[in-house]
């Protein structure tokens, strides 16, 4: 009974949380123009008028694309890039400023060699997504690799187990949680770059739409991609990656 208690006191917490901002954009809306701040019912009429949009679905099913394509991508290098690292002190220790490196250069310098090198395509903001979630997947599967015991390796060994099972029984197992925390990071970051690049890269998505809105001064149309863009993240969040999560690490006790 206390559990569910907990639940039901939790969503009361977060929608006393959306009341407030609401009641207080709807209090600023009434102070400034429209163009600079609308307010909450021009924006779901906007949201409304999204949807009835022609381009609608073929602009977030292609953001969709590039940015699971990117992301993708990012997770299989850096997972197998981040495994050798670990296991190879040589490789690390010679590959480690360039991982810094690639870590100090923004989304946006990406962004601007990736419409130099790719021009106005898809692969323009593929690589923008994949340059900025690759290092943070491989640092932290990196790390992951030094957690592992040397131990249990050293008795798989002893018991003339395969580099393969060693693999799959004792190092997945330990770096599964590095790897399954920056890649929930990383595609947050996927998301957002995605949309970098896509304001100065791309003839559609969700991004191209924001940059146009806002060159039109639609503030209400701004808002309402904004609005839908948080919409879709909770709802990966909370159907998605979160039972993934429980599924994955349904092993560890429950504390």
């Amino acid at each position: 009974m206390s559990i569910i208690n907990q639940h039901w006191s939790l969503i009361l917490q977060r929608l006393v949380l959306v009341s407030v901002f609401v009641i207080v954009w709807w209090l600023a809306s009434l102070q400034m123009p429209a163009f600079i701040l609308p307010g909450p019912q021009r924006v779901i009429e906007a949201v409304r008028r999204l949807f009835e949009t022609p381009s609608f679905l073929n602009d977030v099913s292609a953001t969709f694309r590039r940015v699971l394509l990117g992301f993708t991508l990012a997770m299989i290098v850096g997972a197998t890039l981040g495994l050798l690292l670990g296991a190879n002190k040589i490789l690390a220790r010679f590959f480690e400023p360039v991982l810094a490196v690639i870590n100090t250069v923004s989304s946006a310098i990406w962004a601007i060699f990736a419409i130099i090198w790719f021009g106005i395509s898809d692969a323009t903001t593929v690589f923008v997504v994949f340059m900025t979630a690759m290092p943070l997947i491989l640092t932290n599967v990196w790390q992951g690799v030094q957690t592992v015991d040397r131990q249990y390796i050293q008795l798989a060994l002893s018991l003339r187990m395969s580099k393969l099972a060693i693999l799959r029984k004792i190092v997945f197992p330990s770096i599964l949680p590095y790897f399954f925390s920056s890649a929930r990071l990383a595609f947050g970051f996927g998301w957002r770059v995605s949309l970098v690049a896509e304001t100065i890269g791309a003839s559609e998505g969700i991004g191209y739409r924001l940059r146009q809105a806002a060159d039109l001064v639609q503030t209400d149309q701004v808002f309402a991609w904004t609005l839908l863009l948080v919409m879709m993240m909770l709802f990966i969040e909370s159907s998605v990656l979160k039972p993934l999560e429980k599924r994955l690490f349904r092993w560890k006790a429950t504390t």
